[in-house]
């Protein structure tokens, strides 16, 4: 289960690469413009103002998250034919293009999706000439944070419940992916980043990476250890001395880098 408020908690830090990402497209004036993994609707919300004349969809698998975006847009619920986006639950793996479809943008969701290299040459293949395809997703499974992730869930006490969760290697780097659209015949512009989040850190609450973690990479593993919360606090409570040694917190912050990889892929036309 997704939660809206814990994903939000570093929403101006989680916002930025959809910006860096979605200044890339070139599209002018985009029939129809489709935001997969749209999370509660925030940034989807962008995109029905940069592309005022288009019809904006946002698709995503969690109920909680389009939950919150249609209480953010009471029209949506109301009636749905009439709203500027129109929301719904769906697992991505299950789209397809329609012929209209000129702008996708796919934004740090297909880390979860094994086997996403086969969805972006089928989506490559489907989207009408001229169409742009916007894709940014985590590269950061070698960072501090990940390996000590893997290394609790390593730990006798948890091995059997959090086994399998661990994926040291989700995503291409953005060469990787560049060959990959350049052989589906795209034109591609693939980047990569390293951010660094200056979190704060006040004395009252917990650490900043641990909190940053709850909202993506630690739910898989807070729901194998769910029907065991003394097990769960352990668990966390041996992560956060991991996170503390990898992540001083120095005058109240922590310094927090964050790599992510995007591409932009211009379909060509068909001939």
């Amino acid at each position: 289960m997704w939660d809206p408020a814990v994903y939000l908690r570093y929403d101006d830090e989680r916002s930025r690469p959809f910006f860096d990402l979605t200044a890339r497209i070139g599209a002018d004036r985009p029939r129809a413009v489709v935001d997969l993994g749209c999370g509660p609707g925030t940034l989807t919300r962008t995109l029905a103002t940069r592309w005022p004349h288009a019809r904006i969809s946002g698709l995503d698998s969690s109920p909680e998250m389009i939950r919150r975006a249609l209480d953010a847009d009471p029209t949506a619920r109301r009636d749905p034919s009439s709203a500027p986006i129109r929301y719904a639950v769906g697992d991505l793996r299950d789209w397809s293009p329609g012929p209209e479809d000129d702008v996708v943008v796919c934004n740090a969701v297909l880390q979860w999706v094994p086997g996403h290299d086969q969805l972006l040459s089928r989506w490559a293949r489907l989207l009408p000439a001229g169409a742009w395809l916007a894709v940014q997703v985590p590269g950061n499974f070698d960072a501090p944070s990940h390996r000590a992730l893997r290394a609790v869930a390593d730990d006798d006490r948890w091995r059997d419940r959090t086994a399998g969760l661990a994926r040291p290697d989700p995503v291409r780097d953005a060469a990787g992916y560049a060959a990959l659209l350049t052989e589906a015949g795209c034109e591609v512009d693939a980047w990569e980043t390293t951010y660094l989040h200056v979190l704060p850190a006040p004395g009252s609450a917990d650490h900043p990476v641990l909190t940053w973690m709850e909202g993506t990479a630690l739910r898989p593993y807070r729901a194998a250890l769910a029907d065991d919360p003394p097990a769960w606090e352990s668990f966390t409570a041996a992560l956060r001395a991991r996170l503390a040694a990898a992540y001083p917190v120095r005058d109240g912050r922590v310094w927090f880098a964050f790599r992510r990889i995007f591409f932009v892929a211009r379909i060509a036309g068909r001939g």
